[in-house]
């Protein structure tokens, strides 16, 4: 019992400190977002910031065309989560409960495309959306990011939908249900967190994208926040306090939107849990 709770003790001790190694570049941002300019670029770290100072932030919010490039992330990155789920679970559907000509093809050609690195992309894509009238477009980055998307979600979908009995379903639509009842009833609360985990990964590949964003767009007007970030540093210098204070207020979207969801990803992974 003794060695038992010595390594758990153990155990604990590494996971703590492994948590901390991970948070300190965290708090680090908020910490020197909330510092004087003065103390941002001291040899001496502070680790708490007093005096509290506002002006990093107000000097990030009030760059040119903020609300602007904020509005475009919103709404490509909500488009691409809602578009690709969409697709993603009627395509892992069609591929696990249906058998077709070319299915095993079209499971090979989903992980090949996931092996494909994003940059060599570039170029094929900026051809294919100028040629197709969609260069600098939201539409047309909409639908880059559910390119890149897609293919990641269709295979985790496919993972979470192998393991339901097909039993439920049959079941099911002997009583009378339709396939897109079964899929509403049956399929879409059994495999809430494999939906939720894929929703986490859209929201973070099309919220942080730079490279696509700052290639695919021409006016200022249609560029996103990571594009937004990029303008602190310029010929003349950096400004460290408004490129930290704007670091921290691009990443809180994202610890929101996983504050909301990470309680229905518990509820969804204990969903079918048997009781006994």
């Amino acid at each position: 019992m003794k060695n038992k709770t010595t390594r758990r003790a153990a155990l604990n001790t590494v996971a703590i400190a492994f948590c901390a190694l991970w948070l300190f570049p965290v708090y680090w941002m908020v910490n020197t977002a909330f510092k004087p300019y003065g103390d941002i670029l001291t040899t001496t770290p502070r680790f708490l910031p007093f005096p509290l100072s506002l002006d990093n932030f107000r000097s990030a919010i009030g760059k040119p065309l903020f609300g602007t490039y904020l509005w475009n992330s919103l709404i490509v990155t909500g488009v691409a989560v809602v578009v690709s789920l969409l697709i993603a679970v009627l395509a892992a559907t069609a591929v696990t409960r249906f058998r077709f000509a070319g299915r095993r093809a079209v499971l090979i050609g989903i992980l090949v495309v996931q092996m494909i690195p994003g940059p060599a992309l570039l170029i094929p894509l900026f051809l294919s959306l100028k040629s197709l009238g969609m260069l600098n477009t939201l539409v047309g980055l909409c639908l880059t990011y559910v390119g890149f998307v897609l293919p990641f979600a269709i295979w985790t979908l496919r993972g979470f939908m192998v393991g339901i009995p097909v039993e439920l379903e049959e079941a099911a639509m002997v009583d009378g249900a339709s396939r897109a009842t079964v899929i509403r009833r049956i399929l879409l609360p059994l495999i809430t967190p494999g939906i939720i985990a894929t929703s986490v990964f859209a929201f973070i590949t099309a919220w942080n994208d730079y490279v696509y964003a700052y290639v695919l767009m021409k006016d200022q007007s249609k560029y996103t926040l990571p594009v937004w970030l990029g303008t602190f540093s310029t010929s003349t210098g950096t400004d460290y306090g408004g490129l930290i204070a704007g670091s921290a207020l691009f990443s809180a979207p994202v610890i929101i939107f996983f504050m909301i969801i990470q309680r229905r990803l518990v509820a969804g992974m204990t969903a079918g849990a048997v009781k006994g």
